[in-house]
């Protein structure tokens, strides 16, 4: 592996108590805690007008130079002056200047809002413009048209122009005709589904017909009757929903519907408008989610225009981004793709021919930042130089020569300005908790520190956070694990070992950051006297397709042969007690934790699994589908993967517990097992938290961290 030597056996970071007197609570690390922001990390938040780097806070805004100082372009008591004096806005008032935009990059205006409206001010001239958002839902605004496009609680889509006219746009919007929000249940990178033309004057939307689709039965509990409060679901070899995409035009205020293939399952995904606002450009796919096609339709017409590309595979093709044009070349665009067995950068035409591959290697492009139009580049973010960092890079189109943007160190996340020339780069360390860098993009890069960030846990007893490596259950594939370990940790002595997973695809545990990406609960968790263990087998993310798709049609089994290398490394260390090991996870976690309980039942004493999937034909089409294919295609991949069946094998302590109305993996999950529990004469625990989802927010939080640490403090330790 490229760069090997990074990790050399073991990084360690040890973070000695020193003075220290301080103890944390769950108030202090959760996100819900009562005292939780204060021992965050200082940030900063910043914007970018054009190339000019500007800063947000609640009262004022203005620019930031390369040494910090600032210069205040506006405060809202101006603003708000103004407006009280040039309109009738009693209910107007603009309370916060965080989320200042600035659409113009040649004009000195900002874009601010509450809840009731979106307003440009010209700081310069004090002038003001006001659009209504009162009772827009879902809003996506152009600023070349400055219209805005949104739904109210009616389920109708409306369109708002400059001079704050209302068109409505459909008429049969309800809970079974969705319009203008993500579908296709979030997957294939879907956020949104509102699409303005780079001139402003159309309007792509999703149009999402569920009525077809199966309900599955929420409850809400707090009426003194309980009420039906169903979910549309359809679960994986069922009947999906059926999407298609309506075209607004502003001028001529008609919709055309492009005229795609037959919608029936079939996925639109990563919608993009050509420069000239001519062409839509979108991925389609089968519902085996194994052809994968780039179409381009007229805009005004709707009819196809052109098959740009098309990519199959014997197990899944996933197109995760929209097609992005290159500024100074309207007939030329990138396309990104795992086609070549990592995610990298791919020129085309227009014609749909490529001309070229413009990243290639054994590592993935994480991030398309943007592009420097002055030096003809693309800045990326990528885990070249390492799979547990993620650095800055910019392309040049033309060789293909990668340059460095940053220092090389850790993990990275940056936004570019308006022309690309300048970023700033907000990066820690698994030693420095956050430093924002502004970077001008040249020949000889110019870096300038905006922040470091203190420790702001410089005052309690902080644990030692480790990381170093393993191989896979294939013997040859490297697995990155990260280990927490009280701060006055003694080798000699044996500790109670908790295996925190997750394992499951588009996401990660370890990396190069702050304590290597330690979740805070492990931090609680080491105070008290355990060791935690966290390993990103195969299946998890940013490691390539063959990393990724090994656990085809068999969720859960590659991932537990890799889980179980990291208990065999455990193994091998004498301060960890095998007699005290517990497993916890949430989602796929939870799959996993009550996976690894009821295959493995001799080495987990305790388990706690959150949100889990039990039976994959239980779970949501799109996903499930990818993955599994359908129970009908797969069934015995479904019956190997399902828990249903190993519920008699539960011989720890095993603690479930859910969001009632969890809507990602329905309760049905959880309650089955519990079913199959009661008829095999095992004995799980469970608690649900009433009127929460898949996760629990606010404060919930916090009461939920402190049942999963009981759970292990009454039964591991």
């Amino acid at each position: 592996m490229k760069n090997k030597n990074l990790l050399v056996a073991l990084f360690v970071l040890v973070v000695l108590p020193m003075s220290a007197q301080k103890l944390f609570t769950l108030e202090d690390l959760n996100f819900g805690g009562t005292n939780y922001h204060n021992l965050r990390p200082k940030n900063m938040f910043l914007t970018w007008w054009g190339d000019q780097l500007m800063y947000q806070d609640v009262e004022e805004g203005g620019t930031i130079n390369e040494k910090g100082n600032k210069t205040t372009f506006f405060t809202l008591d101006q603003l708000n002056f103004q407006l009280t004096n040039s309109h009738d806005i009693e209910k107007r008032v603009i309370r916060s200047a965080l989320n200042a935009r600035y659409p113009y990059p040649d004009q000195p205006v900002v874009l601010l809002r509450n809840n009731r409206i979106q307003l440009l001010y010209n700081w310069k001239t004090q002038k003001t413009w006001v659009q209504t958002l009162e009772g827009a839902q879902v809003t996506k605004w152009s600023p070349a048209s400055k219209a805005l496009a949104y739904k109210k609680a009616d389920n109708q889509l409306y369109v708002r122009d400059a001079e704050d006219q209302e068109t409505q746009l459909t008429t049969d919007g309800s809970r079974e005709i969705v319009y203008g929000e993500a579908v296709h249940r979030n997957e294939f990178g879907i956020e949104e589904g509102l699409f303005w033309s780079p001139d402003g004057q159309r309007l792509a939307f999703y149009r999402m017909d569920q009525s077809m689709v199966t309900d599955y039965p929420q409850v809400n509990i707090d009426p003194r009757i309980a009420e039906l409060e169903p979910d549309k679901y359809p679960m994986a070899g069922m009947t999906s929903h059926v999407v298609t995409i309506g075209v607004y035009d502003l001028k001529s205020k008609h919709t055309q519907f492009l005229q795609t293939a037959d919608p029936i399952d079939r996925y639109f995904t990563n919608i993009a408008w050509s420069p000239d606002s001519k062409t839509i450009y979108m991925f389609e796919m089968n519902r085996d989610q194994n052809d994968c096609r780039l179409i381009s339709y007229d805009a005004e017409t709707g009819k196809l225009a052109n098959e740009i590309y098309r990519e199959t595979s014997d197990k899944y093709v996933e197109p995760l981004h929209p097609i992005q044009f290159l500024p100074w070349d309207p007939n030329q665009f990138i396309m990104q793709s795992q086609k070549d067995g990592y995610n990298h950068l791919y020129l085309f035409n227009i014609k749909g021919e490529e001309l070229k591959q413009l990243t290639s290697g054994s590592w993935v492009v994480m991030d398309v930042m943007g592009f420097n139009e002055k030096q003809h580049s693309i800045i990326i973010a990528s885990n070249e130089k390492h799979p547990l960092q993620r650095n800055l890079y910019a392309v040049d189109v033309k060789s293909g020569k990668r340059t460095p943007c940053d220092n090389g160190e850790g993990v990275h996340r940056a936004v570019l300005s308006t022309t690309g020339s300048k970023l700033y780069d907000k990066w820690s360390t698994p030693t420095m908790p956050n430093n924002i860098d502004l970077t001008t993009i040249s020949t000889k890069r110019k870096t300038s520190n905006l922040l470091t960030a203190p420790d702001p846990w410089k005052d309690y007893v902080v644990p030692q956070y480790e990381s170093g490596s393993i191989k896979a259950a294939d013997g040859t594939t490297d697995l990155y694990w990260r280990m927490v370990k009280p701060a006055d940790f003694d080798p000699t002595k044996k500790y109670p070992t908790v295996v925190y997973v997750y394992g499951g695809p588009h996401a990660h545990n370890v990396d190069a950051s702050w304590h290597w990406a330690s979740r805070s609960w492990e931090t609680y968790m080491a105070q008290k006297g355990y060791i935690c263990f966290i390993l990103d087998n195969r299946g998890s993310e940013n490691r390539g397709r063959e990393f990724e798709q090994a656990t085809f049609r068999q969720l859960g089994q590659i991932e537990m042969q890799d889980q179980m290398k990291g208990v065999e490394y455990l193994k091998t260390l004498p301060y960890i007690d095998m007699d005290r090991l517990g497993v916890h996870g949430w989602s796929f976690g939870g799959f996993m934790t009550i996976s690894l309980m009821t295959n493995y039942p001799d080495v987990f004493k305790v388990g706690v699994a959150g949100g889990p999937v039990i039976d994959w034909k239980w779970y949501e089409v799109m996903y499930g589908e990818r993955y599994m294919d359908t129970p009908e295609q797969n069934p015995e991949g479904y019956a190997r993967t399902s828990l249903i069946q190993k519920a008699k094998n539960l011989k720890g302590k095993l603690q479930i517990i859910i969001g009632y109305n969890d809507p990602t993996v329905v309760p049905q999950h959880a309650l089955s097992f519990l079913k199959a529990c009661a008829e095999a004469g095992t004995q799980p625990d469970f608690f649900a938290y009433p009127g929460e989802g898949h996760n629990m927010r606010g404060h919930n939080s916090v009461h939920l961290h402190e049942r999963i640490t009981q759970y292990f403090e009454d039964y591991l330790k």
